[in-house]
C-alpha cells in the first residue's frame, strides 16, 4: 500500500531521497516507473500479435489520426455546435506553413506511426524529423514511401502502390520516436494524407526508427512480411497445453444449437466453421443472415458476441473468397476467425437458424489456457447492428455510428455491409472516433474508402492483410468491406463512440449494416442486443430506374485516352431531379481550365447518317464548350452554366456520319459564363437516330 502510494503520488521526489527513521539514514533506491519499454523488435511483433489486442490498455496509451481532413469542420466549445461538420474538402488540410512547407504531423512524446497512407502521393518530398533532430529521419518523395523501391520501406505486404482494385497507398512499417515526430510536405508532395499513430504513456521507452535498421530489426520485418504474406493461418504460435474440437452440428430451422461449453478460465484462439453455401449469391446472402452465432462469457446473461454468421467472419454472401490477418473465408469453403476470445470461468459458443430448413455444418474451435490473469485482460465483442445510436443532434446529423460502448478496452475492427442500388459512390464521408468523452474527434479521416486502405470510389475487389473490398457491384449493389485495427487499435478508458459520415439517406435508399469488434472491460457497457430476422434480409429492394428508351448512356463512356487529371466519373443525379437524368446517372468530366479536351468513344459501328442528340448537365461550376463528332464541329458553342444542378433540354446537334468505325465525341472547353465557378462538363446522354 505505502509503495504504491509513493509511487503514483510522490512522482516528484528526487531520485535519492535521504529518510531519517530513529537516527539512521535510509537511502531509499530510486523510484522507478512502471511504464513499458520496448525495442523495434518487439513494435513489429504488435503487427501480428493478436493475444496483445486483449490486454487492458495502460492510462495514458492513445492511438490518434493525422489527416489532411477538412479544416472547416470544427468544434465551437462555447456554443457546443458543430460547424460544417460534412465540409468535404478533405484533400487539402494541414496543421499550418512553415515558409514554403506544411506541416502535416506534430506530436510530443514517445510514440509509433504504424500506417502511412495517401490517395494521391507525387514526387515532393515529405520528411520526418525525429526526437528534436535537425536533419530528417526520412527524406523522400512521398511516392517513395510506397513504391518498394527503399528499404526498409520495400516488403510487398507491408507496402504497396495503387492497383487496378485499390487506387490507395499503404505502408504499414512501424516508425516509433521517444520525444517526437514531426512530419512536413514540399511543394508537390501530392494531396490527402493519414498518418495513424499511438503515444505510449510518458516514460515508456521506445526507439528512435533508422531508415539502417540493424538486423535483428529487419529479421523482424522480413518475419511480419511472412506472416502477414500467409494469411489464412492462424499467425499465432500454438500456445502450451492448446486443444483443438471439432464437431459436427445440425440446427434446426428455427432453432438453436450449442457448439461448446467451455469450464474454467482459458481462451477461444481460433474459430472455424465449414458449411455448403447455395452457390446462387442472393441465396448465400439469404442463408448467412439467418445463421447466427452467439458467445457468452462467465455466466453473463447477455452474449459478447452476436452476429450474423457471415457478417462475423467479414463476410456477407456473393462475394469472393479473402484472406486477412485476423479473419476470411478459404476456397475450400472454411470460415476462420484467429481473434484471441479469453474468459475467466466459462465460454459458451451458440449457433441459431432462423430459417426453415435445417443446415449442417462442421466447426472447429482451438482454445488454451491463460498465460496471465484474466484481471488483466479485456473481453472479446462483436455485434451487428443496423442505425443503432445514431447522433440525436442536428449539427452531427451526418455521422453513421459503428459503435457506442463505455468501459475500458480497445477498438479492433469494422465489417461494414451496403445496399446501394441507384448507384453512385457510396463511401465520400469521413471516419471519426470519440475517445473518452472527447467533443472533437481525436481520429478524422478523410472519406469511407480511405479509411477501408484504397481510394478514389474502386469498386474493385482486393484484399490486403488488414483491409479488403470483397464485394462490390460496381458501386450500384451491395458491397462488402473490412477494416482491422491491429498495430492501430484504437484503445480508451472510459468510452469510445466510432461514426463514419454517410452522405445519402436510406430513403434513397442507402443502407449501412455494421458488424464492429471491440475488446471491453468485465462489466463495461455493451448496448447492442440480437437484431430479429426480419430486419437481417429482405431490406435489399432495387427500386425502378428511370430510363430513356434507345440512348447512349453518357456514364457508359469511356475517354480515349482516358485522361489523368482532371478525373471523370460516373455522377449519380438522384438528388437532382426525379425521373429527369436517364438512369440517374451522367458522365461528369473535372475540367479545370479552356482548352482542355476530351475524347468519348461511341459504341456505334454501323455506317450511315445520324441525327445526333444530346443531353447535357448544368450546374454552377460547368463551362462553354464545342463538340466534335468524328472531326467536325457540330452545334454552337453550349454555355451549361446553371445556378442550380438541372438537366438541360434535348439538343440537336444535326446530322452526322458514321464511317464503320466507332466515332469519336470530342469536347473542348472554351471558356465559361461569369457566373460560373469552374469549367466542368456534364453528359446524360446520347442519342443517334437514323436518318433514312
Amino acid at each position: 500500500m505505502g509503495n504504491y502510494w509513493i509511487n503514483n503520488n510522490l512522482g516528484f521526489i528526487m531520485k535519492n531521497y535521504l529518510v531519517l527513521l530513529g537516527g539512521i539514514v535510509v537511502v531509499l533506491a530510486p523510484l522507478t516507473s512502471r511504464a513499458d519499454s520496448y525495442t523495434y523488435t518487439r513494435l513489429v511483433e504488435r503487427m501480428t500479435n493478436l493475444q496483445e489486442l486483449a490486454k487492458l490498455p495502460p492510462p495514458g496509451e492513445k492511438t490518434s489520426l493525422a489527416s489532411s481532413y477538412d479544416r472547416l469542420s470544427t468544434y465551437d466549445a462555447e456554443t457546443d455546435k458543430y460547424i460544417a461538420w460534412s465540409a468535404n474538402g478533405d484533400g487539402n488540410g494541414y496543421i499550418r506553413k512553415e515558409g514554403d512547407t506544411i506541416v502535416l504531423m506534430d506530436v510530443q512524446g514517445p510514440g509509433c506511426i504504424w500506417r502511412t497512407w495517401s490517395a494521391t502521393a507525387s514526387t515532393g518530398h515529405v520528411k520526418i524529423y525525429l526526437d528534436g533532430a535537425t536533419t530528417p529521419t526520412v527524406d523522400l518523395p512521398f511516392k517513395g514511401y510506397f513504391d518498394g523501391q527503399t528499404a526498409p520501406f520495400n516488403r510487398p505486404n507491408l507496402v504497396y502502390i495503387p492497383s487496378a482494385a485499390a487506387h490507395g497507398f499503404d505502408n504499414y512499417t512501424p516508425i516509433p520516436y521517444q520525444k517526437s515526430c514531426k512530419i512536413v510536405a514540399e511543394k508537390g508532395w501530392g494531396s490527402y494524407y493519414q498518418f495513424t499513430y499511438t503515444q505510449f504513456p510518458e516514460g515508456t521507452v521506445v526507439p528512435t526508427f533508422s531508415m539502417n535498421l540493424p538486423p535483428e530489426d529487419s529479421a523482424a520485418l522480413d518475419e511480419a512480411d511472412k506472416i502477414l504474406g500467409q494469411c489464412g493461418q492462424n499467425p499465432s504460435p500454438a500456445q502450451p497445453g492448446s486443444q483443438t474440437e471439432s464437431k459436427p452440428v445440425t440446427v434446426d430451422g428455427g432453432k438453436a444449437a450449442t457448439v461448446l461449453d467451455l469450464k474454467g478460465a482459458g481462451a477461444i484462439t481460433a474459430l472455424k466453421v465449414k458449411l455448403d453455401l447455395p452457390k446462387d449469391p442472393e441465396a448465400a446472402r439469404i442463408l448467412l443472415r439467418q445463421l447466427t452465432i452467439s458467445i457468452t462469457w462467465d455466466g453473463d446473461t447477455v452474449p459478447a458476441v452476436w452476429s450474423p454468421l457471415g457478417d462475423f467472419f467479414g463476410y456477407v454472401g456473393g462475394a469472393d473468397t479473402f484472406q486477412s490477418l485476423p479473419a476470411g473465408l478459404l476456397d475450400d469453403g472454411t470460415f476462420y476467425s484467429y481473434w484471441y476470445m479469453p474468459f475467466g470461468q466459462k465460454a459458451h459458443v451458440v449457433v441459431g437458424n432462423d430459417g426453415t430448413a435445417p443446415v449442417a455444418m462442421t466447426w472447429e474451435i482451438s482454445h488454451a489456457p491463460l498465460d496471465q490473469p484474466i484481471a488483466k485482460l479485456a473481453r472479446f465483442h462483436a455485434k451487428w447492428h443496423r442505425d443503432m445510436f445514431l447522433p440525436q443532434r442536428h449539427d452531427r446529423s451526418i455521422d453513421w455510428t459503428l459503435l457506442n460502448t463505455q468501459g475500458t478496452g480497445r477498438y479492433v475492427g469494422t465489417h461494414l455491409h451496403g445496399w446501394n442500388p441507384r448507384g453512385d459512390w457510396w463511401g465520400e464521408g469521413d471516419d471519426k472516433f470519440f475517445v473518452d468523452g472527447e467533443k472533437f474527434p481525436s481520429s478524422f479521416g478523410t472519406g469511407s474508402e480511405d479509411y477501408f486502405g484504397y481510394a478514389w470510389s474502386s469498386a474493385g475487389h482486393f484484399s490486403r492483410p488488414y483491409h479488403n473490398q470483397i464485394l462490390n457491384e460496381d458501386n450500384a449493389g451491395h458491397f462488402d468491406d473490412n477494416r482491422w485495427h491491429i498495430p492501430d487499435s484504437v484503445p480508451f478508458q472510459t468510452s469510445f463512440e466510432a461514426d463514419i459520415e454517410k452522405y445519402f439517406s436510406n430513403e434513397r435508399p442507402t443502407l449501412y449494416a455494421a458488424n464492429v469488434f471491440w475488446y471491453l472491460s468485465a462489466g463495461g457497457t455493451d448496448p447492442y442486443w440480437p437484431v430479429p430476422v426480419t430486419d437481417r434480409i429482405g431490406y435489399w429492394i432495387r427500386p425502378e430506374i428511370y430510363r430513356v428508351d434507345g440512348v447512349i448512356e453518357g456514364e457508359s463512356l469511356q475517354p480515349n485516352p482516358k485522361p489523368e487529371q482532371p478525373f471523370i466519373n460516373s455522377q449519380g443525379m438522384q438528388d437532382y431531379g426525379v425521373n429527369q437524368w436517364s438512369n440517374d446517372h451522367q458522365f461528369t468530366w473535372y475540367a479545370n481550365q479552356v482548352g482542355q479536351v476530351i475524347n468519348l468513344e461511341l459504341p456505334v459501328q454501323k455506317a450511315g447518317k445520324y441525327q445526333l442528340i444530346a443531353h447535357y448537365g448544368k450546374a454552377r461550376d460547368y463551362g462553354i464548350v464545342q463538340v466534335n463528332f468524328n472531326g467536325v464541329d457540330v452545334g454552337q458553342p453550349i454555355d451549361l452554366y446553371s445556378a442550380q444542378t438541372l438537366v438541360s433540354d434535348q439538343v440537336d446537334l444535326g446530322v452526322v456520319t458514321v464511317t464503320g468505325e466507332r466515332p469519336i465525341f470530342k469536347v473542348t472547353v472554351t471558356g465559361k459564363n461569369d457566373a460560373s465557378q469552374g469549367y466542368k462538363f456534364g453528359l446524360d446522354y446520347l442519342k443517334l437516330l437514323p436518318v433514312k
